[in-house]
């Protein structure tokens, strides 16, 4: 009897064991199926908050202006509006063209002897130079207001330094220099003089540009006969010349001067 309750109590303890061994892997799967399934969801979640709580990196870019370009200053090269010249200006000559300060004389040498011989007329166009022949033709061009005339040298002078050319009275007031009494002028030689049978002409204009010379030429028409443009070449310029006429004797040269004279125009009588 004893014997077999202890059998029976043996075989509920073996079950016991069983139940409770059964339930513990139960247990222990539940637990690893905790570990396991919700790991995968888990694991990348960590990961995000893990790099949001982390460190931010800023990119700064940096805006860096080019440095200013670097002007060259070449001697000679800079072109500056040219000041009034001063009183001494260095003389400049090549190829027959030269450039300095002009003067002009009149009344204290009127009827004076010239070096050429030639009695000095003021109110001829004529000129004084210290080293270019006696009776050279040049073209003086007034370069503060563009004029030009074409003059005789017939004359020494001058003698001031730093002055290029004395002219007369007559030429100086065609050029504009005899109010201020100098100016600074570009003086070119055209040739020598060739003496011929003096025949005298009206010269009304000269202009750089044709076609101003040839408007102006078109409008004397209208009024009088023999008008024409001539042209003289330098090394540097073109120069074109309206003139009026061939007069036999300067009284009738003077005359026609007159009347052109009344109509506004600044006449000049010449025998070239």
């Amino acid at each position: 009897m004893l014997t077999l309750v202890q059998h029976l109590k043996k075989l509920r303890t073996n079950q016991t064991l069983k139940l409770g061994t059964s339930r513990s892997r139960q247990v222990q799967g539940d637990h690893a199926g905790l570990f396991t399934r919700p790991s995968i969801v888990i694991v990348p979640l960590i990961f995000f908050l893990l790099m949001a709580c982390g460190p931010k990196h800023r990119i700064i870019i940096e805006r860096r202006e080019p440095p200013p370009e670097k002007k060259e200053v070449v001697k000679g090269e800079i072109k500056e509006e040219k000041p009034a010249p001063p009183e001494k200006i260095e003389k400049r000559e090549s190829r027959g063209v030269q450039y300095g300060v002009a003067s002009w004389y009149g009344s204290d040498f009127h009827g004076r002897p010239t070096s050429s011989g030639e009695i000095f007329d003021m109110y001829q166009l004529t000129c004084a130079h210290n080293t270019l022949p006696l009776g050279t033709l040049v073209m003086i061009t007034n370069l503060e207001n563009g004029r030009s005339l074409e003059l005789k040298v017939n004359d020494r002078g001058p003698f001031v330094k730093e002055r290029v050319i004395d002219l007369s009275y007559a030429a100086a007031q065609i050029l504009g220099i005899w109010e201020k009494g100098t100016a600074f002028v570009k003086v070119e030689v055209i040739g020598p003089l060739i003496e011929q049978i003096q025949r005298f002409t009206l010269q009304v204009g000269s202009f750089i540009d044709e076609t101003n010379a040839q408007k102006l030429a078109d409008e004397l028409r209208k009024k009088f006969e023999n008008v024409y443009v001539t042209t003289v070449e330098t090394i540097t310029q073109k120069y074109h010349r309206v003139r009026v006429g061939q007069f036999e004797t300067r009284e009738s040269a003077l005359v026609m001067a007159e009347k052109l004279s009344q109509m506004g125009f600044k006449v000049l009588v010449t025998s070239r």
